[in-house]
């Protein structure tokens, strides 16, 4: 029985013979299936082509995968206490980076945004013994499913802390952002997956059903969307790639792009 991965999405698959006819978040009009067709790579391909590796990222240390693999994610490394919150996730665990992340403290959970960054979290979870928080209006997209997963329900859920998960909907029903109350700068940092894409700029964020097919989100999920994360104060944006965050001003610049972006598609 072996793990296959799928090649564009990364997200791994309960342990079969042979490959998965179709990735269901690649079908999914969110995502896509290349030209060439759906692609399959094995943890084993994974092992010996790439490894992991810890970079700052701005007040916090990001995991990425060298060289990037599928959508090319980094997840962060969210104090929680004496050990991490590990926010969105990687397709592969390498040892050498556990055993870092173990002599840091370890993971307290992992906690990830939405179904594109699901990739290896049954292994990660294992590696740290930790739960994965996922938001329940996404159980479908669960590709393996674990007795590590715990299904969370509502708008919000207290990790401890001073971490909250927000469900910001839009991108996808469960769509969530974290946010850290007490980060490393003051006045707190926001989290938020693609629910709110940083945008090139650096100085606005973006709202898409579908960031690569480029199908706008419903005004009515963005309204939503900016009132859910409207009682929360922060300074800093921490986008889902490397170097893809808003650094000072992240409160102003929300609402900067919340109010743009509706101005623009109602006009």
């Amino acid at each position: 029985m072996t793990f296959f991965h799928c090649a564009t999405c990364g997200a791994q698959f309960t342990p079969s013979d042979a490959p998965p006819d179709r990735c269901p978040i690649c079908d999914d009009a969110r995502q896509y299936v290349p030209p060439s067709g759906q692609a399959w790579r094995t943890l084993d391909d994974l092992r010996s082509a790439h490894r992991n590796e810890i970079r700052p990222e701005g007040a916090y240390d990001g995991v990425g995968t060298n060289p990037p693999f599928a959508i090319g994610e980094r997840a962060l490394l969210v104090p929680a206490g004496d050990r991490f919150v590990l926010w969105d996730c990687l397709p592969l665990v390498d040892d050498e980076v556990a055993d870092e992340i173990e002599r840091r403290g370890g993971l307290a959970a992992i906690a990830i945004s939405h179904p594109h960054y699901y990739t290896g979290m049954a292994d990660w979870a294992h590696r740290f013994d930790c739960p994965v928080f996922l938001h329940a209006d996404d159980r479908e997209w669960i590709t393996r499913p674990d007795d590590a997963i715990e299904l969370w329900e509502g708008e919000t859920r207290d990790l401890g802390h001073g971490l909250t998960l927000i469900r910001c909907g839009g991108h996808f029903d469960g769509s969530t952002a974290l946010h850290w109350q007490h980060g490393p700068r003051a006045g707190g940092a926001l989290f938020p997956g693609d629910a709110l894409q940083v945008a090139a700029d650096r100085r606005h964020v973006a709202f898409m059903y579908s960031y690569p097919n480029l199908i706008p989100m419903k005004r009515a999920d963005v309204r939503a969307m900016r009132d859910r994360v409207a009682r929360f104060e922060f300074e800093d944006v921490f986008g889902f790639s490397r170097g893809r965050n808003i650094v000072g001003g992240g409160r102003a610049a929300v609402d900067r792009s919340f109010a743009r972006w509706l101005a623009a598609v109602e006009a």
